[in-house]
C-alpha cells in the first residue's frame, strides 16, 4: 500500500460527451401493479418504503414525451448520483447537464435547498480531507457512475469539506472545464483550499494527458484568486491516483 502524504493547506496573500444509455423497454408507471405505484406505495407504508428514485418522482410529478416519469428519476440519478442530485444549486445546469425540462431541475433544486435549511446547521459531521485516500473513501458514489463526472471537494482551513459540487458529467477531453466553473462554489463557500476528482468508468486510473493539462491549468488559476488546489484525483472502482503527485 503505498503511504499517503497529507495535503498542507496554506492561506494565500470536460467534459461533456453524452453518450446513450442501452435502450430498455420503458417501464411506464401506468403497468405497475396498484401497490408498486410510488404514491400508492407512499400511502401505505409510508415514505421510508420508497427508494430515492420513487421518491424523486413523486416530486417531478410526470415524465416527458421521451420518458415515463420513472425512467426519468431512474436515468438522472444514475448519472448524477443520488446524493449528488440533491446538492446541486443550478437549475439551469441540472437541466442542461440531465436533459430535463427546468421546471422539473427547478424542483429538484428546491426539495435539496429544503432539506439543507432544515438539517441542523450546528452538526460536527464534516468530512476530513488529508490525503487522496480521504478523496476515494468521501466519494464512494464515483466509484459506480457509467459516466465520467468531476467534482469539487471544497475545504476551509481545517481541512473539512465545507462543499461537495458537481462541476461537469461527460468524457475528459470533449470539452475543457473553466476555471469560473471550479472558483465560484469555492468564493461563494469562502473556501481556502480545494480538490478536483473525477471517475473512469473504465476502470483505468492512469491520469491522462488532458487530466495533467486541466490540472496544471487550475492550479496556476488558484495560485492567482488565493485558493489552493491541492490535487485531482482519478477514482475507479478498484482504486485511485493522484494526478498532483505525478508530477
Amino acid at each position: 500500500m503505498q503511504k499517503q502524504n497529507s495535503y498542507i493547506i496554506r492561506d494565500m496573500p470536460m467534459f461533456l460527451d453524452r453518450s446513450p444509455f442501452d435502450d430498455e423497454y420503458p417501464l411506464l408507471i401506468r403497468d405497475l401493479p396498484p401497490e408498486g405505484k410510488p404514491r400508492e406505495k407512499l400511502l401505505a407504508h409510508g415514505p421510508e418504503a420508497l427508494t430515492i428514485s420513487e421518491l424523486t418522482a413523486l416530486l417531478i410529478i410526470t415524465g416527458t414525451t421521451k420518458e415515463d416519469v420513472l425512467g426519468m428519476t431512474d436515468r438522472i440519478i444514475r448519472e448524477y448520483g443520488e446524493k449528488n442530485i440533491f446538492a446541486e444549486r443550478d437549475a439551469s445546469k441540472l437541466a442542461k447537464d440531465l436533459d430535463i425540462p427546468q421546471v422539473k431541475a427547478c424542483t429538484i433544486v428546491a426539495a435539496g435547498e429544503l432539506g439543507r435549511r432544515l438539517y441542523s446547521k450546528n452538526q460536527t459531521g464534516f468530512t476530513t480531507i488529508r490525503n487522496a485516500r480521504d478523496v476515494f473513501d468521501h466519494l464512494t458514489e464515483l466509484r459506480s457512475l457509467p459516466k465520467e463526472q468531476m467534482r469539487g471537494l471544497y475545504l476551509n482551513s481545517h481541512s473539512r469539506v465545507i462543499r461537495d459540487e458537481v462541476i461537469s458529467i461527460g468524457t475528459v477531453g470533449a470539452n475543457f472545464v473553466h476555471p469560473r466553473e471550479v472558483f465560484r462554489p469555492a468564493l461563494e463557500s469562502s473556501a481556502v483550499a480545494l480538490i478536483l476528482a473525477h471517475n473512469h468508468p473504465s476502470g483505468e486510473a492512469t491520469p491522462s494527458p488532458e487530466d495533467m493539462e486541466i490540472t496544471q491549468r487550475l492550479i496556476q488559476a488558484g495560485k492567482l484568486m488565493g485558493i489552493r488546489v491541492l490535487d485531482h484525483v482519478i477514482i475507479t472502482k478498484e482504486g485511485f491516483t493522484s494526478v498532483k503527485a505525478d508530477y
